[in-house]
């Protein structure tokens, strides 16, 4: 019926939470009520600057037809929770037939619930949303946008199917244009209904024309044609919205705009959208090595989407995520690929998915939702580790009006979330500089040059990443020019980051050594790198780093060289 524990974001850290949502404004994380343009492959706002998206889905496009949770928590609590999270934008869920079926338009909340003897659920809303329990459906649907706006959170309106339902599968008859509940007349007049309809609300921000186009009648000659057509509509309702297209085989494929552009009367308005998950390339992940996987699967997605952003097209990745109880090996190997690939290409993106259950999905009444970020009773992260994770991916690394400083590179580890930062902040002559893993915005920047395979603090180019042995820190010292300091990637992945031990006298028999996270979760190592190649019973993440570039400015410190001991800094450095 409701929820004891107290919200995220309550009493205690609202002014916490204002003030982050204040400084996220600033730095380009988001603005509600900001109109959004695009140009080349970013997002941006009025002023020409940068907006990551980083949203969460919520859907509103099951049977009952109302915004998932509101029998457990009040709808601003979800939002706040929502904002307190880092998310900046929803992507809101919403079925054509919402807005063009009267036996759906005409329905109360109240009704909705009752029809399909959902009679704990619509207690729980009369308990934690009275004021919703009358109202028309879609004014409840308005309700929530408004809570999410008061929230200083953006709203992206997706058309996820027509009749209300869990979605997707080949014969739901919504997959595409002609199918049973997808008559395209019908679908355009309920893209302009709602464009027309939120053209006034500044938080909706993007209008996504349809979720995962698929099934046997699915053909690029038809997407062409009616997709061209929704964007149009929408775009002549509401032309402050951006307008995203998604591509045919449940989005995961937009290859064919590689020979046949869009073709739109407009343009600044339009993106493009894409789905990920470890489903999307059956028990690859789990069945064969991760490394190999992770190369081949990065590699099939790029030539399917993520090249139009070459291309100078936004590509969100609007749905991703995991089985958050952490018991699922091809999601447990597919994330950390997919965070990597994620923040190399510094994606807007929108997880699936916030709710932690649902009022009714096929059939089961409150279905508990793994993949939900909140648990089965709303009331908290279902798992905070998974949270964390991708809270890294949330700040935008780079984009226009983001040159705060000169490119530099961050070590991302992909699967905790987190980048290497200084571990020990005064060294001496027998303990160097050591490293572990920190929050990605205390970075380091460094410098990586391929050539001289040699990882280097930008503003202490003297010092070097420098591997001492299996088993052993890393450390950052003046030693740079032997092969315990020249670093390669050694798997197909490119996420193994190595130094070869045996080219190295003091060394020999230790072969590879890759970094590696230590026993305590934090400090960073060199151990023997495992999982290369052809075993696919282990999971290599631990020693996946990606070399990520960044333009946000670096937290000031004492510079390194100022930190080295003066008989230290005397010193001649030369290579050896």
């Amino acid at each position: 019926m409701g929820c004891s524990c107290p919200p995220l974001a309550d009493a205690a850290c609202l002014a916490l939470l204002l003030l982050a949502l204040s400084l996220a404004c600033r730095h380009h994380h988001g603005c509600a009520a900001a109109t959004l343009s695009t140009a080349s492959r970013w997002v941006l706002d009025e002023s020409g600057s940068r907006v990551k998206l980083a949203c969460v889905n919520w859907p509103s496009h099951l049977e009952p037809v109302l915004a998932e949770g509101l029998g457990k928590r009040p709808v601003g609590a979800i939002a706040a929770d929502v904002a307190a999270m880092g998310f900046n934008c929803v992507r809101f869920t919403w079925p054509t037939f919402l807005v063009t079926d009267a036996s759906y338009s005409d329905l109360t909340v109240a009704q909705s619930f009752q029809r399909l003897n959902l009679t704990e659920s619509l207690a729980g809303i009369r308990v934690n949303n009275p004021g919703v329990v009358d109202l028309k459906l879609i004014d409840a649907f308005k309700a929530v946008v408004s809570s999410l706006g008061e929230h200083n959170l953006m709203v992206i309106l997706d058309n996820h199917l027509s009749k209300p339902g869990w979605c997707c599968s080949n014969t739901d008859g919504s997959g595409f244009f002609g199918d049973t509940y997808f008559d395209p007349d019908v679908w355009v007049d309920g893209l302009t209904k709602m464009a027309t309809m939120f053209a006034g609300v500044p938080n909706v921000v993007g209008m996504s024309l349809r979720n995962e186009l698929r099934g046997p009648r699915q053909n690029v000659n038809d997407w062409y044609k009616y997709m061209q057509r929704g964007a149009e509509a929408v775009h002549a309702a509401n032309p402050r919205v951006l307008v995203i297209l998604s591509g045919l085989s449940f989005d995961n494929d937009l290859a064919f705009l590689n020979s046949r552009p869009v073709n739109l009367s407009f343009t600044g308005k339009v993106a493009f959208e894409v789905h990920w998950y470890s489903f999307s390339n059956g028990p690859e992940w789990s069945s064969g090595n991760a490394n190999q996987a992770c190369a081949r699967i990065t590699a099939g997605i790029t030539r399917r989407a993520f090249y139009l952003l070459d291309r100078g097209w936004p590509v969100i990745l609007s749905e991703f995520g995991v089985d958050n109880r952490g018991v699922n090996t091809n999601d447990n190997r597919y994330y950390g690929c997919a965070a990597a690939a994620a923040a190399d290409l510094d994606l807007d993106w929108a997880l699936w998915a916030l709710q932690g259950s649902y009022y009714l999905r096929e059939g089961v009444l409150g279905l508990d939702e793994v993949y939900g970020v909140l648990d089965w009773a709303w009331c908290r992260p279902r798992n905070d580790t998974a949270l964390r994770r991708v809270q890294a991916l949330q700040r935008p690394l780079r984009g226009p009006g983001l040159a705060e400083a000169a490119p530099y590179t961050v070590l991302f580890h992909p699967v905790s979330g987190m980048c290497v930062v200084r571990r020990s902040p005064t060294p001496s002559l027998t303990q160097p500089f050591q490293l572990s893993l920190g929050p990605c915005n205390e970075t380091e920047a460094w410098e990586y040059s391929a050539q001289q395979q040699r990882l280097a603090l930008r503003n202490a180019a003297l010092l070097c990443l420098r591997a001492e042995g299996a088993g052993r820190p890393a450390s950052l010292a003046v030693s740079c020019g032997d092969a315990m300091a020249r670093w390669g990637f050694v798997s197909d992945s490119k996420l193994h980051v190595a130094v070869n031990a045996t080219s190295s006298a003091g060394s020999v028999g230790d072969g590879l050594l890759c970094l590696d996270v230590g026993a305590d979760g934090r400090s960073v190592v060199t151990n023997p790198c495992r999982c290369l190649s052809a075993d696919n019973s282990c999971d290599p993440q631990g020693q996946w780093f990606k070399l990520v570039s960044s333009t946000r400015s670096v937290v000031t410190k004492q510079t390194m060289l100022a930190q080295l001991p003066l008989k230290l800094k005397d010193w001649k450095i030369r290579s050896f």
